[in-house]
């Protein structure tokens, strides 16, 4: 990460890039704007940016099939932001792979108090090599290239996919409730919105193999869920 980060703000509001823009100045931050969801695509590709700021309601493409798309290819922490505030939204926008949500209309501090949070995580998974790479029997998760290997076969995971997987691998036989993967995933409690970890948690079991390998995800009813790997 540049010693000066550079935030993307994508928005299509220019009182959004203005208010923004005067705040993560004045701490620092390098900006630059987009203000639809093509252009910001591009400026991406272009600018290699420390984060994203991306706004739900984008003309040319929304910022859901901008976040789907940039996670195709990138783990760069992306803030939505969403106008409307419906939990459908939210819950969207984390299951595609955001870091963050903020709900319009939001004060500025709090932007940029969201933007430090998010950018301090992501720094210190970056710097967290030795236990970036979890080997069990047939199974491989690693936070250097977002990569989960299983019975040798590469299997498609979102960012957050791979980060619940190592996660629960790192910690075998240990439970964790579905707030304490939201806090240690995202990094802070989403307010109640646990649905999203249970949808993770599914499209992970019928992304891995089910048969033939020495290892389950078991869900503890109740409480969460835990990694098992048969003796």
């Amino acid at each position: 990460m540049a010693m000066y980060p550079l935030i993307l703000i994508c928005d299509d509001d220019p009182v959004v890039h203005e208010s923004l823009g005067l705040y993560l100045s004045s701490e620092g931050y390098e900006h630059q704007s987009a203000y639809d969801g093509q252009q910001a695509l591009e400026m991406v590709e272009s600018l290699h940016p420390d984060m994203v700021v991306l706004d739900l309601m984008m003309p040319r493409m929304s910022g859901i099939d901008v976040c789907r798309t940039i996670r195709q290819t990138s783990s760069i922490p992306i803030i939505m932001l969403t106008a409307k505030g419906e939990e459908i939204d939210r819950i969207l926008g984390l299951e595609l792979g955001a870091d963050d949500y903020i709900v319009k209309p939001f004060s500025p501090r709090e932007v940029l108090a969201r933007i430090k949070a998010v950018l301090r995580r992501f720094s210190e998974k970056a710097q967290d090599e030795d236990s970036s790479i979890i080997r069990l029997p047939q199974l491989e998760i690693s936070l250097e290239n977002y990569q989960v290997k299983a019975a040798g076969k590469i299997i498609p995971c979102t960012p957050k996919e791979v980060e619940i997987l190592h996660m629960l691998c790192s910690n075998v036989g240990q439970v964790f409730s579905r707030e304490q993967i939201l806090s240690r995933v995202w990094g802070y409690d989403y307010f109640g919105d646990t649905r999203t970890v249970d949808a993770h948690i599914k499209r992970i079991r019928q992304k891995l193999p089910q048969e033939n390998v020495p290892w389950t995800l078991k869900t503890v009813y109740g409480v969460g869920y835990r990694f098992e790997v048969n003796a």
